[in-house]
């Protein structure tokens, strides 16, 4: 079963503390990802309209107001983990 996401907090810029049903929790750095992005995820690269991501419950990820997401299993692959005990 897949892991949903339960918290979501921007530490700076780009970078974004995840956690998840499934007791992960971890860093992604979203920089290098808006690097080369077009359309609606090009807009994230303004950190004042990237800072208003949300967990969104029913999608399990986050979201932003333009209607931007990201899957959370991509989103799960890509973070640096670490385990909560």
């Amino acid at each position: 079963m897949l892991a949903h996401m339960t918290s979501a907090k921007v530490l700076d810029r780009y970078r974004v503390a995840l956690e998840f049903t499934d007791g992960s929790s971890g860093v992604v750095d979203f920089e290098p990802i808006l690097k080369d992005c077009m359309g609606v995820l090009a807009e994230l690269r303004d950190t004042s309209v990237f800072a208003q991501l949300r967990v969104d419950d029913e999608a399990g990820t986050i979201v932003w107001p333009n209607g931007a997401d990201i899957d959370p299993f991509v989103l799960h692959s890509l973070m640096h983990v670490s385990t909560v005990a």
